[in-house]
């Protein structure tokens, strides 16, 4: 394998979790260990006092939420990690959603007071979907939580996932004194205080006299038996079974307070899969191949506002990417070079030669590129499994400047190329139809087409519940449909035929009066 070395040391993978849960303040605490910032913003209660390094976009800063997936990239102990940090928020779950597209494993975050939430669950259906190897870090152990064992029992029902415990927590709020190294058998001690990383107590067995004197003979005795317990259920972790998506090792610690978080991510270092050979419409593209191929998987318009850019996120797949050479943009069929490749810390950004399979390189683009577009050496392929969801709000875009109509079409256009929404053009007219998953994404268009193009809008809502693509063995067929169904009807960016049904019994009807129609929920770019 011609660039195995450089394969072999790159770990790429996206940290998820609810709103709220510390993965922002856990990604900084990574970057901090990798030398990559010095300093961490600390996100607290939903208001920023540092901005958090990792949230590029103003309306970030001002709201204290992550809404955009920020790819960022360090070294560590010889391994080159690209961590992408997801948006937690549900009303964008797709960009987190295309993110799992990108990346070969995932750190769970789970807060320890409030346990498994409602976009945890849908998270971790798509690992799932996957066979996404995950690694849970429980957070806030510094906060008065829920007793450990009930917290892996919810972890393994409610996300239908078997834990492996790597490090056992000592107590919790208040009385939390650290967490105890079922791996190494080493004991982590924690001091509010000092916020140190390094109050390792090294004991030579649980039976240690050292233990009873570093945590009470209370609290020793309780670990004894604790361990003794983790130790008869799970025994040793087979590293095989956290890859194959069977067992996800466990973590606890406190992100805010950089406590348990080495632990995690040296273990992490050492059993998290390298990057993995990828399905396509012909072929599995083996990661070892000489060839370069890779895929765009997420669009950022105006990374820095002062350059108008236009940065297309592109995950390499497998061979070298090199700086000023052509590829094949297999969609438009026409060969494309790279003048500026990036490599990114969120919003800085460093020019890079070349770029391993793993790696997450931004691309200077002029309006080339669609999210799942596919760049190869020659090959005609598209990289599978990039899926577009149904929207769950559909709402009219009105423009509120007419002066302004050029520009408000370049940001919607651009705007959605991005993922935020989905653009829907009604049929027989110039309707403009915006489809989300939450309200917040529409605040963030509106926010954005004013800040970023001077374009000025409103939202009317629509009657639409669901939108569904449409299929059909003979033209004539849908087209007749179409036609009668023009109020209904809409073609996406792509020029495919949409259905927006008003209600589940419209919809379930309109099947059933359709059988050579085929309605489907999802549309997989190039499909």
């Amino acid at each position: 394998m011609k660039f195995e070395r450089e394969i072999n040391r790159r770990r790429t993978f996206a940290i998820i979790s609810h709103p709220d849960a510390g993965k922002t303040t856990l990604t900084e605490k990574l970057l901090l260990f990798g030398g990559a910032i010095q300093t961490a913003g600390a996100v607290k209660s939903n208001k920023i006092k540092k901005h958090a390094t990792s949230d590029f976009m103003e309306i970030e800063r001002q709201r204290g939420i992550s809404v955009a997936t920020s790819v960022m990239t360090f070294e560590y102990n010889d391994h080159l990690i690209n961590l992408l940090d997801t948006p937690g928020h549900k009303d964008f779950a797709e960009d987190t959603y295309r993110t799992l597209t990108a990346v070969d494993s995932v750190i769970l975050v789970v807060d320890s007071v409030n346990g498994v939430e409602d976009q945890t669950r849908k998270l971790m259906e798509v690992c799932r979907m996957r066979d996404t190897p995950v690694i849970v870090f429980v957070n806030k152990m510094d906060r008065d939580g829920k007793n450990p064992f009930d917290l892996i029992d919810e972890i393994e029902k409610e996300l239908n996932i078997s834990l492996h415990p790597m490090t056992w927590p000592i107590n919790s709020g208040k009385d939390f004194k650290g967490v105890y190294n079922l791996d190494t058998q080493s004991l982590l001690l924690f001091d509010a205080h000092t916020k140190a990383t390094d109050h390792t107590v090294h004991i030579n067995h649980l039976d240690d006299a050292i233990l009873d004197k570093s945590i009470g003979e209370k609290d020793a005795a309780q670990l004894r038996e604790d361990v003794e317990l983790i130790n008869a259920v799970h025994g040793e972790l087979h590293v095989e079974e956290y890859l194959d998506a069977k067992k996800a090792p466990l973590f606890f610690g406190s992100a805010v307070n950089n406590f348990g978080v080495k632990e995690m991510l040296d273990t992490f270092i050492r059993i998290a899969p390298k990057p993995r050979s990828r399905p396509t419409s012909k072929r599995t593209v083996d990661v070892g191949e000489d060839k370069f191929s890779g895929f765009i998987f997420k669009i950022h318009a105006n990374l820095d506002p002062k350059h108008r850019d236009r940065i297309a996120f592109m995950r390499v797949c497998s061979g070298r990417f090199q700086r000023n050479t052509y590829y094949k943009h297999v969609r438009l069929e026409k060969d494309i070079r790279f003048s500026n490749p990036y490599s990114f810390l969120a919003r800085s950004k460093d020019i890079i030669e070349d770029a391993y399979p793993g790696d997450v390189v931004g691309l200077f683009d002029t309006g080339n590129f669609k999210i799942g577009d596919t760049l190869t050496e020659g090959e005609s392929f598209f990289f599978t499994g990039i899926p577009t969801f149904s929207p769950e709000i559909f709402k009219e875009l009105i423009n509120k400047d007419p002066m302004k109509t050029k520009q408000l079409e370049k940001g919607i256009s651009q705007l959605t190329d991005e993922g935020v929404a989905q653009l829907f053009t009604q049929f027989g007219g110039n309707k403009k139809i915006i489809g989300c998953v939450g309200e917040l994404q529409f605040e963030v268009i509106q926010y954005r087409l004013l800040q970023e193009y001077g374009a000025a809008c409103e939202f009317r809502s629509l009657p639409f519940y669901k939108a569904c693509w449409l299929t059909a063995e003979k033209k004539e067929t849908l087209d007749t449909f179409l036609r009668f169904k023009q109020q209904n009807a809409a073609e996406d960016k792509d020029g495919l035929p949409v259905y927006l049904a008003q209600s589940e019994w419209f919809l379930q009807t309109e099947i059933s009066n359709n059988k050579d129609i085929t309605f489907h929920f999802t549309s997989e770019v190039h499909k």
